[in-house]
């Protein structure tokens, strides 16, 4: 089985964490989730070793998550996040590679992979849990209320995960738990949400999806949990109706973070995905 290698680049003077593993000729690029103390390891450590096999596996921690430097830009926001990713790809020399993306993580891919001319370097894209509209939900605000102790993390477990085995299992959380402690960590996701008192209130979540699907021209390989508190039921629907090449794939017993409940299922339905992607090309 594929080590995998904790490795730092230094990029625009940020100090950047990722994870690597395989020798593969084809890369594979992995975002991670933005729950608070979310990194790549915590959203992908059950499938790098399966995805590592065959490809060349790179997984970054975002700009202020993990052991990426924390900086938080009040004016960008997001698309400083982008901006980072996208000159760690040019500092790697990543010239061609399939996307993979989890929740937040996908999201951000399915943006940078309808833009007219993407910004990165994609050759195909698979996501779990990413895209749509994103509710304001009781569940979301589980999430948004997270205080930084034991049980609360219990409780953002509970509504990410729909098999109740891992909220009781201590080690589970506790590692999730501990990593948002490291310094910085709650304040660069918490602070996403600061308005000045001059600023209009308004929510980051439940607002309109204007991501333009019709715009990707990659194959796409969509995820969704059926039990996902944190999603619509069926909001995967539109988008693969609404990306010329995609295909759905619901797994109806997990919730949100679906590659990881079901590793196994998920790592084969990709590992299949990317071999019909690279033999068609």
């Amino acid at each position: 089985m594929p080590d995998i290698r904790t490795r730092y680049v230094l990029v625009d003077g940020i100090r950047t964490q990722y994870l690597e593993a395989g020798d593969g000729e084809e890369t594979i690029v992995l975002l991670h989730g933005g729950a608070f103390g979310e990194d790549a390891w915590l959203s992908w450590e059950p499938n790098i070793p399966a995805l590592a096999e065959r490809y060349r596996v790179v997984a970054p921690d975002w700009l202020g998550f993990g052991g990426t430097d924390k900086i938080r830009d009040f004016v960008s926001g997001a698309g400083r996040m982008i901006d980072h990713m996208t000159q760690f790809l040019r500092v790697m020399c990543i010239n061609d590679a399939h996307f993979g993306g989890l929740s937040m993580g996908g999201t951000y891919l399915l943006k940078v992979a309808a833009l007219g001319a993407p910004k990165w370097p994609i050759r195909s894209v698979f996501v779990a849990s990413g895209g749509g509209f994103i509710p304001a939900n009781d569940a979301r605000q589980v999430l948004l209320d997270y205080d930084q102790t034991m049980e609360k993390m219990r409780q953002v477990v509970s509504v990410a995960y729909a098999d109740p085995k891992f909220a009781e299992d201590d080690e589970f959380v506790k590692l999730r738990w501990e990593k948002s402690l490291v310094p910085g960590a709650w304040e660069t996701s918490a602070s996403a949400r600061f308005k000045a008192p001059a600023t209009p209130p308004r929510s980051e979540f439940g607002q309109a999806d204007d991501t333009p699907y019709e715009q990707i021209s990659v194959p796409v390989l969509y995820t969704s949990g059926g039990k996902d508190q944190l999603r619509n039921p069926g909001y995967a629907t539109e988008l693969v109706e609404r990306t010329p090449n995609a295909r759905l794939v619901e797994f109806p017993e997990c919730g949100h973070v679906l590659n990881v409940e079901s590793a196994d299922e998920w790592n084969k339905l990709v590992l299949d995905f990317l071999a019909d992607v690279s033999g068609s090309s």
